[in-house]
């Protein structure tokens, strides 16, 4: 379970078991169709670019999705959908931890 204070939250494309996830491409898919969801709302050639609030990279030869808490605010339903795509594959799911000044 996400606590409701995270600011980031990863999920990594490591099964708990330890295997990676497939397909190897997961990370942009998932991220694809949320791309829609943004600031500003979906406009004309939005679905080229991802959302600033679910970002796919690599972190140390890892697939990982960052999901920012601004989906949560912004849509629900799709911050749910992430959550939800993680749970029901397996997928590993850390918080980011904000280190005070």
């Amino acid at each position: 379970m996400v606590s409701t204070s995270a600011k980031e939250v990863f999920i990594q494309g490591v099964t708990e078991n330890g295997r990676p996830f497939r397909p190897s491409d997961w990370a942009e898919r998932l991220a694809g169709v949320l791309s829609q969801f943004r600031p500003g709302g979906a406009q004309p050639g939005s679905h080229l670019s991802y959302s600033p609030w679910c970002v796919p990279t690599t972190i140390n030869g890892t697939k990982v999705v960052i999901l920012h808490s601004d989906l949560r605010d912004y849509d629900v339903m799709a911050w749910d959908f992430a959550i939800n795509f993680a749970r029901d594959n397996g997928l590993q799911v850390v918080e980011a931890c904000l280190i005070p000044e």
